[in-house]
């Protein structure tokens, strides 16, 4: 479950006023997760180099429509989650290896003018600052059918997964890697992420994992018959 880091504690104040995002379709980070990522992008190249001396924190977050030569600056979704650096390298033809260890969520209040190559925004922290917070210990999910939806999805999808690894999972540590490394939709994975807690979060994941394995009706099947 490498997809989820060590609990470490934030302090508030830590957050910053101004936050460089990174649109990026697919790609959802959790608080508390762990996302790798390789960065070629010459514009996203010069955010990481920017951030490395400033906090190393950058937001993720969802584009809502492709990115086209006629609309470079395509529209977000109003949540994503902040992350800071915590893992980099650099590889011979000058990509950046980095790791994003997630902070907290975020709302963007503002979206600042374009006068670097990348988006900034203005983030509204309030409503998720219990992101911070250690994971509980004691949080109850309903682990049997989430397992029982894990195993024909991950066979569906020609995934491997360590079962044993899984059954020794903390809760917590659990949800957060599979909602982050299941290949589901991105409005699925928005999903996820604007859950309110993790519990909320568990029985989301539970519910699209058991959607995407019912079986699908046969070509013609349940059109209108004339």
């Amino acid at each position: 479950m490498s997809a989820v880091a060590s609990a470490r504690a934030h302090a508030p104040s830590a957050l910053p006023d101004i936050l460089p995002i990174f649109p990026l379709t697919g790609a959802v980070l959790l608080p508390n997760g762990r996302l790798p990522l390789n960065v070629f992008e010459p514009r996203y190249l010069a955010m990481v180099d920017d951030v490395l001396g400033q906090g190393r924190i950058i937001g993720m977050i969802q584009p809502t429509e492709p990115e086209t030569k006629d609309n470079p600056v395509p529209s977000v979704y109003r949540i994503g989650c902040a992350g800071r650096i915590t893992s980099f390298s650099e590889s011979d033809d000058g990509r950046f290896l980095i790791a994003l260890t997630g902070l907290c969520r975020f709302s963007i209040a503002e979206e600042l003018p374009l006068d670097k190559p990348w988006r900034r925004v203005r983030p509204d922290w309030s409503t998720f600052l219990h992101d911070l917070n250690p994971p509980a210990e004691d949080i109850a999910i309903d682990r049997p059918r989430l397992i029982q939806a894990l195993e024909p999805y991950f066979k569906e999808e020609g995934l491997q997964l360590d079962w044993g690894m899984v059954e020794n999972t903390p809760n917590d540590v659990l949800i957060s890697a599979l909602a982050m490394i299941c290949p589901l939709e991105p409005n699925e994975k928005q999903a996820l992420l604007e859950a309110p807690d993790l519990e909320a979060r568990a029985s989301v994941l539970t519910t699209l994992l058991e959607m995407a394995c019912m079986p699908k009706p046969a070509e013609g099947e349940g059109g209108a018959k004339h």
